[in-house]
């Protein structure tokens, strides 16, 4: 089963690599400005995901400049995903935002919906 998953999610990165979408071109202000109205946002993601593959193209297709936190290289990251989000699916949208808790955003289509928001 780990060998058909490897071969698996190696075709998704190629096809993702080959058919990237293109990043809008902006002026440096408005693009430091979504930057700056996204700089809370953390996504926690698998590289060979699928779903994770889905949000990260929407991200590149919108121009948006989120952190991206891959739980496989890095524990610390698993962890906190599994401590504060409550489980360990990806991708999960960390949103946090002064004056309110934190919010964890576990679906690709809900994430990508949240993420319109500050697309221009």
């Amino acid at each position: 089963m780990f060998i058909i998953r490897w071969v698996i999610g190696r075709i998704i990165l190629f096809f993702d690599f080959i058919f990237s979408p293109s990043s809008p071109k902006r002026d440096e202000k408005i693009q430091a400005e979504i930057d700056s109205n996204t700089a809370h946002l953390n996504l926690y993601q698998l590289p060979a995901c699928p779903f994770c593959v889905k949000v990260r193209r929407s991200l590149k297709r919108d121009g948006l400049n989120i952190k991206l936190r891959n739980i496989n290289q890095n524990e610390s990251y698993r962890e906190e995903l599994i401590r504060e989000g409550g489980k360990r699916t990806v991708p999960c949208l960390r949103i946090e935002n002064t004056n309110e808790p934190v919010k964890w955003l576990y679906e690709s289509n809900e994430i990508v919906n949240y993420l319109q928001q500050f697309a221009r």
